[in-house]
């Protein structure tokens, strides 16, 4: 009985797995074969984002000529609605799926800016969090440091590019440096609050315009942020307090161990 009991247990596994094969090559059908109903759109992003919304997804999907919504579940080209969504220069992500209910759901992320930056023609453009290129929007502007000066960044009218590639196009400009820069600032609860505006010399080198005090803080090529910034707090927290912010024009970081102040020729000066 024992050595029966042997022989039956593997061909009932057996029976078994055929049988769960059966039923999911049922189920496929049925779901491949059931059509989409409706398509529900999730868009995700930082608080206050909106580059996108749900019905810029859903007009991005129909304008396309994707008759989604009365489809077989079958026939909707899934992959190619998350490559199409891929393609909008504010989205960093999509994902598209249908379920058992003939329900597509359509996830959006986008793109999280972390800094402006303005060309010296006028032109702009974001970088985004992950050190990609984003355009502008004509309704939504993203509250975040704005760089400016002697720049000719590519981005503005060459798509989504990768700021930190090390290749010879890449390596001319000074969007890498600056994308180090935001993300260094936006780490910090006191820089992020306290530094707007980003101005670029001629020679790469950086200033830095706080929201308060006037000053111009000069960090360089943007190498060495943990050591600077470093001493401006500890000057911040210790220099400051014994005199009037109005009485310095610049902070100068780019020496080693040491900060270097101008004074204003006028201090009551704003």
């Amino acid at each position: 009985m024992n050595r029966l009991k042997r022989l039956l247990r593997p061909l009932g596994l057996a029976l078994c797995a055929i049988g769960a094969l059966v039923i999911l090559g049922f189920v496929d059908r049925t779901t491949s074969s059931a059509p989409i109903a409706e398509v529900k759109v999730r868009v995700l992003g930082g608080e206050g984002m909106h580059f996108i919304d749900e019905q810029g997804v859903r007009t991005e999907l129909i304008g396309q000529g994707s008759a989604v919504v009365g489809a077989a579940s079958g026939q909707v080209d899934l992959a190619g609605l998350e490559q199409r969504l891929r393609a909008i220069p504010c989205v960093a992500d999509a994902e598209v799926y249908h379920d058992l209910n003939g329900v597509l759901h359509v996830s959006v992320s986008q793109r999280e800016p972390v800094m402006r930056v303005i060309n010296a023609d006028g032109s702009s453009f974001y970088i985004d969090a992950d050190g990609f290129t984003m355009p502008t929007d004509e309704d939504y502007t993203a509250r975040v440091p704005v760089a400016m000066g002697w720049l000719q960044e590519p981005g503005a009218a060459h798509g989504v590019i990768d700021v930190n590639a090390h290749d010879t196009l890449v390596s001319r400009y000074r969007s890498d440096d600056l994308h180090r820069l935001a993300v260094f600032l936006r780490r910090d609860p006191l820089w992020s609050a306290l530094i707007d505006q980003v101005v670029v010399g001629p020679d790469g080198q950086m200033e830095l315009i706080p929201t308060v005090g006037g000053q111009r803080i000069l960090i360089g090529d943007g190498s060495a942020l943990e050591q600077r910034f470093a001493k401006l707090r500890l000057f911040y927290e210790h220099g400051i307090p014994k005199a009037d912010w109005r009485r310095y024009a610049r902070i100068d970081l780019r020496f080693s161990d040491q900060i270097v102040c101008t004074k204003r020729t006028n201090p009551s000066a704003p």
